[in-house]
């Protein structure tokens, strides 16, 4: 089974934490699909006799663009690959794009998964974000897709300028009252070189530390889990049967295409696994260069069991401790490292599998390098 990953990377405006790769030109978006539609033809032989179980629209904002673009790329795309029966299209969109005649539209056109980019469900959070809702649009619009998608996803963002415990606490209870099919708990990063970073680091704004994310995080996976919410990503939530197929393809490391700017891609071909990237330039995707990755690697053995360990954990699906002593470098420390984890609360043992506890999805990636030895 394949999934597809279309990168849209049109915005009205960059957001100040955002460090995606992104065009503010959106008179650029007929070009842009001309680009989509030359390297869909150029890539026909990876698609064809392939079945696509997941298609997922991310950007960028999808909703920005006329779907009669969306539309006719999927025309394309049935032509080279057959779908699945019930294959799951995921739409990213903010809520200031969604009129109801653009959720009938997206609905019409096959979206089964709507992600919308609410972020926050308070007023003051939204403008320290730079967003262009407001709390009142938010509730509006996920009420109104609640009503018109099978899946619902819905973004949030913690650790925001001048937060607390107690505006996360708020905030949270909004989103999950308005029980959402999903759920994604994002703890704020200062990225290098956005307008969010150099602001904090003139000490123009500060956020909240490690210390209190950590708390935030902690009460998202509390409230969330006594509402019967799984927590079966680091930062996702889903009530039973609305994981992202395309999300959880990924990281089980399952084969994906990507489209558009910087988009990445993950094929095995008789026993060789090959990741490869687009260009991240939008004249170069769109010109010349729109056929040539901008990397494409093999990946060696010791590559792939260091995936595997980091993606096992960050899903938390187990991780066998048999494959762990039969490829580690650690040898006869394998157990004392083991048991080391399991006396911090960080993870437990069952069955011969290892398992983040909820402790320990707060140090996810800290734990998968304490596996691997180079």
């Amino acid at each position: 089974m394949l999934s597809l990953y279309v990168h849209i990377p049109f915005c009205r405006s960059r957001c100040s934490y955002c460090d995606f790769f992104l065009v503010t030109r959106l008179d650029h978006i007929e070009r842009f699909f001309r680009a989509l539609t030359r390297e869909t033809e150029a890539r026909r032989s990876q698609l064809e006799g392939r079945t696509v179980g997941a298609i997922h629209f991310g950007g960028g904002t999808p909703s920005l663009v006329p779907l009669q673009y969306i539309s006719a790329w999927l025309g394309q795309l049935s032509r080279f690959c057959s779908f699945f029966g019930d294959v799951e299209i995921a739409f990213e969109a903010n809520p200031e794009d969604l009129g109801e005649k653009a959720m009938s539209d997206l609905r019409c056109m096959g979206v089964t998964r709507l992600s919308l980019g609410i972020q926050s469900f308070s007023d003051r959070k939204l403008l320290a974000l730079g967003r262009r809702h407001t709390s009142k649009d938010a509730c509006e619009v996920t009420a109104r897709a609640m009503g018109m998608f099978p899946s619902v996803s819905l973004d949030l963002i913690c650790g925001v300028p001048g937060e607390d415990v107690l505006e996360w606490d708020t905030d949270l209870d909004a989103a999950l009252a308005m029980r959402p099919h999903h759920l994604s708990v994002y703890m704020l990063s200062l990225e290098p070189k956005t307008l969010l970073h150099r602001d904090v680091s003139r000490g123009l704004m500060t956020v909240p530390g490690e210390e209190e994310q950590a708390v935030m995080y902690e009460r998202a996976m509390e409230k969330a889990g006594m509402l019967g919410y799984l927590h079966y990503e680091v930062s996702n939530f889903c009530l039973p049967g609305h994981h992202s197929r395309y999300n959880l393809a990924s990281w089980k490391r399952e084969e994906y295409l990507g489209f558009g700017p910087s988009a990445h891609s993950f094929l095995r071909s008789s026993g060789v696994e090959t990741r490869f990237a687009n260009v991240s330039s939008f004249s170069g995707y769109t010109g010349d260069c729109a056929n040539v990755p901008a990397f494409r690697e093999i990946l060696s053995d010791e590559e792939r069991f260091t995936e595997q360990v980091f993606l096992a954990l960050r899903i938390n699906s187990g991780l066998d401790v048999e494959f762990l002593r039969k490829d580690n470098k650690l040898g006869h420390c394998l157990p004392e490292t083991i048991d080391r984890l399991v006396r911090k609360g960080w993870i437990r043992q069952e069955a011969g599998q290892l398992y983040l506890t909820g402790k320990g999805f707060l140090f996810a990636d800290h734990i998968a390098g304490e596996f691997i030895v180079a």
